[in-house]
Order: structure tokens, then sequence, then C-alpha cells
């Protein structure tokens, strides 16, 4: 269970990170509007401040979705 002086540094990062990336939240609402379901593919880039590149892809298992349960019952469980 989160405390009150913890929901409130929550609250005031969620803002910061919000600010500093204003596209992400509406991007989430999105990709949560067209409902996230098995053959998604999520393709994730990170690239360096020097340029360097790395990029893989996750297509969407029934497996995922179990595994995510899983770790919501463990936060559940505290």
């Amino acid at each position: 269970m989160m405390n009150i002086g913890n929901m409130l540094k929550f609250t005031s990062a969620w803002n910061t990170f919000k600010k500093n990336h204003p596209k992400f939240p509406a991007f989430c609402r999105a990709v949560s509007k067209k409902g996230i379901r098995e053959g998604c593919v999520f393709e994730i880039t990170f690239i360096t401040p020097e340029g360097e590149r790395l990029e893989t892809n996750l297509k969407v298992k029934q497996s995922d979705f179990e595994l995510l349960e899983q770790l919501g019952n463990l936060s559940q469980q505290k």
C-alpha cells in the first residue's frame, strides 16, 4: 500500500515525465484504445547520444499475458 508521501512523490515525478515527454501519454492512450492482444508487435529502438542504434521487436504471445497476470498477483500479495 502506498502512503501519501510516496503518492505525492509519484504524482510529481509523473507530471515531470509528462512535461518532458508530452507525446508518450497520448501514445499509451492510443495503444490502449486499440487493445494489446496476441499477435501485436512492439518495435523498440534505442539510440545513444553518439548515434549508436539498438533495435528489436517483440511479438505479443498469450504467455506474455500470463506472465503479466502473475506479476500483478505478486504485487497484490504484499
